[in-house]
């Protein structure tokens, strides 16, 4: 919609908590209107049929006014315009965690893809946790092997939803050791800047493009826009790729980056 302001876009490494001291999904539901807050939850990515039930009494117990589970099992049902209506008329949709294979798989070229674009432009807030964040971009990890280095074939991508193409995600970061897969995706793809979200921790992304850290954990961001020189095109499957010219930040909760100016800044943390 020309002139409207692009919703925030919210991805969260996975295993948010929920229960004690929630304060990344509290932060989704006061971005999304507090009291007012109209959520969707999207389980698709789940194989759990709880998944969904779980995250609405969340929600609800945090005071949400509504909020309500878009089961998408099949591509049929991303069509139906009752449900696509759902979307339209909510302040923020959530994308659960499971398997990203089953977003892309399910989701991919649908109506829904389409209509959670065109919303998040006009203002919706779209939040993933785990696989849902990593589904959120246009260039998605579908899945690669852990480790430190970046190694020729050991991550494979695959197209995301497409709410942005400025970044690639990898979630549960530092806990399952994915800084070389993430370096590999940067490799195929030096224009992207990666984002790696450790668990309960999320990158809240405004409409200006700033990305601030709220959680427990950190974010690493490797930026290969400056890259001078890499090998991916010579080494076989399997072999180390050489990368030079990266630039690495490692944010916690208050600092920001600013995925325009590709900048990091301390934030709040120089006001402590």
């Amino acid at each position: 919609m020309e002139g409207a302001t692009r919703g925030w876009i919210i991805p969260i490494g996975g295993a948010e908590e929920k229960e004690n001291a929630p304060e990344i999904l509290e932060r989704f539901v006061k971005r999304c209107g507090d009291a007012d807050a109209d959520i969707v939850v999207i389980p698709t990515a789940s194989r759990m049929a709880d998944t969904g039930a779980r995250y609405e009494r969340i929600f609800q117990e945090l005071g949400v006014r509504r909020v309500s589970t878009l089961a998408f099992d099949t591509r049929r049902d991303c069509e139906e315009p009752g449900r696509l209506s759902r979307i339209e008329s909510a302040s923020g949709v959530f994308l659960t965690g499971g398997n990203q294979l089953r977003l892309s798989t399910i989701l991919g070229g649908t109506s829904v893809a389409k209509t959670l674009r065109k919303c998040n432009a006009a203002g919706l807030h779209v939040a993933g946790t785990s696989a849902g964040a990593s589904f959120i971009s246009e260039h998605m990890i579908a899945f690669g092997e852990e480790g430190a280095s970046p190694i020729a074939g050991s991550v494979r991508l695959a197209p995301g939803l497409g709410l942005t193409n400025r970044f690639i995600i990898d979630q549960h970061f530092r806990q399952r050791d994915r800084i070389g897969r993430l370096l590999t995706a940067l490799a195929y793809n030096p224009f992207a800047v990666g984002i790696g979200l450790d668990e309960d921790t999320a990158a809240f992304i405004g409409p200006d493009n700033t990305l601030d850290v709220v959680g427990s954990g950190s974010v690493t961001i490797l930026d290969a826009h400056g890259l001078q020189f890499s090998n991916m095109d010579q080494v076989d499957e399997g072999q180390p790729v050489c990368m030079l010219g990266l630039q690495l930040h490692v944010l916690v909760a208050g600092a920001q980056f600013n995925l325009s100016t590709r900048t990091a800044t301390a934030g709040s943390l120089n006001r402590r």
